[in-house]
């Protein structure tokens, strides 16, 4: 192969395919180069004049290279790994770094199995990290634990390139030895260290942990680069961190920046896409668009060590994308490995089918009453308060429950009965009720309702399989079914993209106020690995103290 790649760059063979009077986007020297691009065995052979039997002209369009969505959960997308694959190739991404930490804090092993046997039909190089932190942390009752052990185990037998985020920060800091023993089993850690500062960043980095992705100010953000940590910034469903961290943008930090999406709904993806979002959205801020590319692209690529990738140069595996504009919002052509996978919007492949017979009816509840959902309010009461735009919550007090919703968590994998109830505020839900078996990252049902005869409604329509549920006057008005761990679909995702706007459109006439994403912000609730205050099966938990409240 690298002999027919010398002699086509040489010109002395036919390219398998030449893309003819390109504007190419160096990502290298940050300019822009007009001129034909030749593909030889999936690789790019040369950059200069070529000419050949398959041509594509690419007069007055761009060439860039496409792009690396460098830490996200496909799980959030409520699509099986090969649909989500056929939604977001189109939109120019063609690798990811991809966590499956949900699906595994519910099925363990036979779930990442099933991530890693749905991935291998379907152009898109999907990089899985092995999940650091199953569960979550130690207060959290999921379906399956991954130890230290077991973490060195399945990074030998499995085809993992590093380990998923380490957001049990505080485990690291304190140098609990399971929590070190995964950091050094593995050659790449990602990070997870919300609003860590100081001494204890110093410790947490010090470790050899390489990203973060969950800044919320461009100081953050600065001083994370300053310590030799990648920064990611993500923007997804409910985090929407782009607008603040692009100040932390400047020639010297420019290579040490990456763009993630993290968790974002099918919805989301296809009417903005994932990457392709992060960049239009970066140059309307004032980011260079050759800048925004190069985030898009080499940065992903080098932090990984993923030779070969993120840019278009000989040697380069051909992943490119045919653009009218350099913002990459319209994509026309999408190319992997040298071959055509994607044009107009359209993916032009189809997945094969993966058993998941193992991943299947892992909701294990007993049925609900409203009984088990009432709270009495008393003033002065700590509840939770959800923000725009950003996962972090407040911990705040209230005179009257006014304005206020009612919140449970409700272990699901063992019917153990255990459910804890908290107030909510920002939510808005002025009638009604909405379950869903998803709640990083133990994923445990979580539900909010007006009232708590709608609660228990919603929540028992979720049955074995799971999904979301919204209830309104006693009867279920809309309904996602998620066989897959309670988290996935098995359906076509333009099936699945039907169902859910049908569930969003349910919940939204429910409410006055939207700036809330109610089913992400909802998911989130249970997570004690952001601040400020969370709600799981055992309690409403002070995440700055470590302790339930």
């Amino acid at each position: 192969m690298i002999k027919q790649i010398i002699n086509a760059a040489l010109g002395k063979v036919e390219p398998d395919i030449i893309f003819k009077n390109a504007t190419v986007v160096d990502v290298f020297a940050h300019k822009l180069v007009e001129c034909d691009v030749a593909v030889s065995c999936g690789k790019i052979a040369g950059l200069g004049t070529y000419s050949g039997t398959h041509e594509v002209d690419c007069t007055g369009k761009y060439l860039m290279p496409s792009f690396i969505d460098s830490h996200i959960h496909i799980e959030s997308s409520m699509l099986s790994p090969s649909e989500y694959a056929k939604i977001v190739v189109p939109k120019g991404v063609t690798t990811i770094i991809a966590d499956p930490h949900e699906i595994a804090n519910v099925c363990g092993e036979d779930g990442l199995k099933y991530m890693m046997d749905s991935a291998q039909s379907v152009p898109l190089d999907i990089m899985y990290m092995l999940p650091s932190c199953v569960p979550a942390t130690p207060y959290d009752s999921s379906g399956a634990r991954i130890g230290s052990a077991a973490t060195k185990r399945l990074l030998e037998e499995y085809d993992f390139l590093g380990l998923g985020e380490m957001m049990d920060y505080p485990g690291v800091i304190s140098a609990n030895d399971e929590t070190l023993a995964k950091i050094q089993s593995a050659q790449i850690c990602d990070g997870h260290s919300p609003m860590l500062t100081g001494k204890e960043l110093c410790a947490y980095v010090s470790t050899g942990i390489l990203t973060d992705h969950e800044c919320t100010s461009a100081e953050e953000a600065l001083e994370k680069i300053s310590l030799g940590m990648y920064v990611q910034i993500r923007e997804g469903t409910s985090a929407k961190n782009l607008s603040e961290l692009i100040k932390a943008i400047n020639p010297y930090t420019l290579r040490r920046i990456l763009f993630c999406t993290d968790d974002k709904h099918i919805n989301h993806i296809i009417e903005n896409g994932t990457i392709s979002n992060c960049v239009g959205k970066a140059v309307s801020l004032g980011v260079d668009p050759i800048d925004a590319i190069t985030i898009a692209s080499l940065n992903a690529a080098n932090c990984y060590g993923l030779r070969g990738k993120g840019a278009i140069a000989p040697g380069y595996t051909a992943d490119i994308l045919i653009c009218e504009d350099i913002t990459a919002q319209n994509i026309l052509e999408v190319y992997k490995d040298g071959n055509i996978v994607a044009r107009n919007g359209n993916a032009l492949f189809e997945k094969i089918a993966v058993s998941h017979e193992k991943v299947i009816n892992t909701v294990h509840i007993k049925e609900f009453t409203e009984e088990a959902f009432e709270l009495d309010f008393t003033p002065g009461m700590s509840v939770i308060k959800v923000l725009p735009d950003t996962l972090v919550t407040k911990r705040i007090t209230k005179d009257t429950p006014d304005g206020l919703n009612y919140c449970a968590v409700i272990e699901r994998h063992n019917n153990t009965g255990n459910v804890g109830l908290a107030w909510v505020d920002g939510f808005e839900l002025k009638r009604g009720a909405i379950a869903q078996s998803i709640g990083h990252d133990s994923h445990n049902i979580t539900v909010v309702g007006s009232n708590p005869k709608d609660m228990a409604t919603a929540v028992n329509a979720l049955g074995t399989q799971g999904g979301i549920a919204v209830a309104c006057d006693g009867k279920v008005i809309a309904q996602l079914i998620l066989p897959i761990a309670g988290l996935m679909s098995d359906l076509p995702a333009e099936t699945v993209n039907e169902e859910h706007e049908k569930v969003v459109a349910s919940a939204m006439a429910l409410r006055d106020n939207y700036d809330v994403d109610i089913f992400m912000m909802l998911s989130f609730i249970s997570l004690f690995v952001i601040p400020e205050i969370r709600l799981n099966d055992r309690g409403l938990f002070d995440v700055t103290t470590q302790n339930y409240i």
